[in-house]
């Protein structure tokens, strides 16, 4: 009689054990995926044809759903992007859904986070402030429901959310000016590479700036730095000791801003009798008495509930790519003043 066996299929974790690597790595060679050395996919696609394994596409859908999204996070010491996973964590307290945190400021850090929650299989990512090239955002898109946080330009395979950078940038320097400012510096952060018109929310408002000043008959004032308290700090050493100083620093994020306003202290340069700084964000420290920071509000509560909402309409069915726009108000508070009159 003969032997009608079932033929087993090759599944992903034979092919591991041939080569003795993880289930991870194998995955990775199959989705071609960031950080999978030439002598690594070798070796794994040889075992793959070897064996004769071929990934089960279907298995995403017959597993179901994970009910984990997930988040990735440029960097927790910047404020802001806590305040908008703050946004996405109340959105979701309500949903079966449930968000996974991950961080990275380096695009290849960047990378190697997002593969690995994709490795997990989570139903959906949040992508605050990512660095990658935009045919790459568009092939993970296309493959699994993403929102992408501040990033301008817009997208075929995923949605966006940005605050109207421009419009903030352009509120801030109609009131430095209003108030009489004329030598007005702007602190940036590197622009990293990213092309107009994808860029980050960084770049954008740099460029607010600059159309602002220029509108005003005034010259910009650029000085790139980082977003953080001590790139906020070295820019404002540097404009402080030049021969004619600004009269007004606006830093492009409040936590930048904050190392300005410890520049002008160690100084004894008073704020904003002697000098004006401003940031954008508004983050919760900006609205404290003894900073009373004049900035931007761009919410960054809503930011993160907005995208949650959005991506949740994507795991509904939804694709058609949707670009958000949040409309950003100037928030006049303590630092900033008309400039000293000089003798």
């Amino acid at each position: 009689m003969e032997n009608h066996s079932e033929i087993r299929r090759v599944t992903i974790q034979d092919v591991a054990r041939e080569t003795g690597v993880s289930v991870s790595a194998v995955s990775k060679v199959v989705r071609d995926a960031y950080g999978v050395s030439p002598q690594m996919r070798e070796k794994v696609s040889e075992a793959i044809e070897r064996l004769g394994y071929r990934p089960h596409t279907g298995a995403r859908a017959m597993r179901g759903r994970s009910y984990t999204i997930g988040v990735m996070v440029a960097e927790l010491s910047a404020p802001f992007q806590p305040e908008i996973v703050e946004g996405i964590s109340e959105e979701l307290e309500s949903t079966p859904y449930q968000e996974v945190l991950v961080t990275g400021l380096a695009p290849d850090r960047q990378l190697r986070r997002i593969e690995a929650l994709i490795d997990r299989q989570v139903d959906g990512l949040i992508l605050i402030t990512p660095w990658m090239s935009t045919p790459w955002l568009e092939a993970l898109g296309a493959k699994l429901p993403t929102v992408v946080i501040a990033r301008h330009g817009g997208a075929d395979n995923f949605d966006t959310i940005v605050d109207d950078d421009h419009l903030g940038a352009r509120l801030m320097v109609d009131h430095l000016v209003g108030l009489g400012h004329r030598r007005i510096v702007h602190v940036s952060h590197p622009s990293g590479g990213l092309t107009r018109p994808h860029v980050l929310s960084h770049t954008a408002r740099c460029d607010g700036y600059a159309e602002a000043m220029k509108r005003h008959g005034l010259e910009p004032d650029i000085i790139e730095t980082a977003y953080s308290e001590p790139g906020g700090y070295d820019a404002a050493v540097q404009a402080l000791t030049r021969p004619e100083p600004p009269t007004a620093i606006f830093a492009g994020a409040d936590i930048a801003a904050l190392g300005v306003l410890r520049a002008a202290e160690e100084r004894n340069l008073q704020v904003p009798q002697d000098l004006t700084v401003t940031g954008y964000d508004n983050i919760y420290v900006s609205t404290i008495g003894r900073v009373s920071l004049t900035t931007v509000d761009q919410s960054g509560r809503l930011t993160g509930a907005k995208s949650a909402r959005m991506l949740l309409e994507r795991l509904e069915g939804r694709t058609r790519p949707v670009h958000y726009v949040i409309v950003p108000r100037l928030v006049p508070r303590g630092t900033s003043a008309p400039p000293p009159v000089r003798p």
